[in-house]
């Protein structure tokens, strides 16, 4: 039976776990920048909400607007 034994120098080792290290601290940053842009992405769809609501508002009141002009308009004639 024959056993092969893996030389691992002293040198190799070490820089893999610090290639794996800078990988995982990448990851972590990407981790991040995605949580934030989460966030940004939830407050921007909450003032949008708010503009959408008065939007809406001004839109029922020129509606209403529109038809006391449109019986003043008839009124007249």
């Amino acid at each position: 039976m024959v056993v092969g034994v893996i030389n691992v120098s002293g040198e190799v080792l070490p820089d893999i776990v610090v290639q794996v290290g800078k990988i995982g601290l990448i990851l972590q940053a990407l981790g991040v920048i995605i949580v934030l842009w989460i966030i940004f992405e939830i407050i921007r769809l909450v003032v949008n909400r708010k503009n959408r609501k008065r939007l809406e508002r001004i839109e029922e009141k020129v509606e209403r607007i529109e038809k006391k002009i449109d019986k003043i308009v008839k009124k007249r004639k």
